[in-house]
């Protein structure tokens, strides 16, 4: 019975030795100083070219990853032959994989990302809850009575030319109305003054003002 028990004991410890063996050779695998690659870079946008910050430069062989800094540098150590998952929000993920021909244990690249652009379907929003209301609205609305046909009818010539009338001289408009008096006084200085009956600009005036209709609406 004790044999046994030794027996057991003795082949519980053989197998945990062979497992602390085996692990340590995997960990001196791993870690063979000889093939680590500084890997350095900076992360740029494709169209753009414009730096992306703090992008997730992931090593997927590893299982380990960095962020780069404002700039878009990082840095981080692999082995030749690692598979690296680049990630920035907004950009389609992109992958790069450590060349195994290196001859020196240093590399520095450019990775360019794409812009993800997701095509939505068409959405036409209308201010109305349901087609009644629209169609209660579109029955009972007036078509010129908008703000835009309110400022043309309060923009219009004949709406300025009656505010203006209505307004009295300023001190420009009645200088310049004396200097016209006194400059008509001297052209007919020693003669009859002129008599607009007799002025065929002043008729024209009159009959195209005629046929406008504006001395009727006046």
């Amino acid at each position: 019975m004790r044999s046994s028990c030794l027996k057991k004991i003795f082949f519980s410890c053989f197998l945990l030795s062979n497992i602390i063996v085996k692990a340590q050779n995997k960990d001196s695998i791993l870690i063979d100083t000889n093939k680590l690659i500084q890997l350095s870079g900076v992360v740029v946008s494709e169209n753009e070219l414009e730096q992306l910050s703090y992008t997730t430069v992931y090593d997927k062989t590893l299982k380990r990853g960095v962020l780069s800094d404002y700039y878009g540098y990082f840095t981080l150590v692999t082995y030749p032959g690692d598979t690296l998952i680049f990630s920035f929000y907004g950009y389609k993920k992109s992958s790069f994989i450590v060349p195994d021909t290196l001859k020196d244990n240093r590399y520095s690249i450019i990775h360019m990302l794409q812009k993800d652009t997701i095509n939505l379907p068409q959405v036409d929003i209308y201010p109305w809850p349901s087609r009644d209301d629209f169609a209660r609205y579109f029955v009972n609305m007036k078509p010129y009575d908008d703000a835009f046909r309110k400022a043309q009818k309060v923009l219009s010539g004949e709406s300025l030319a009656f505010a203006a009338a209505k307004l009295d001289n300023d001190a420009s408009l009645a200088s310049g109305y004396a200097a016209n008096q006194y400059y008509t006084k001297i052209y007919s200085n020693g003669q009859l003054p002129a008599n607009n009956l007799l002025n065929p600009y002043a008729w024209s005036k009159f009959i195209q003002e005629w046929k406008k209709g504006s001395l009727k609406r006046e």
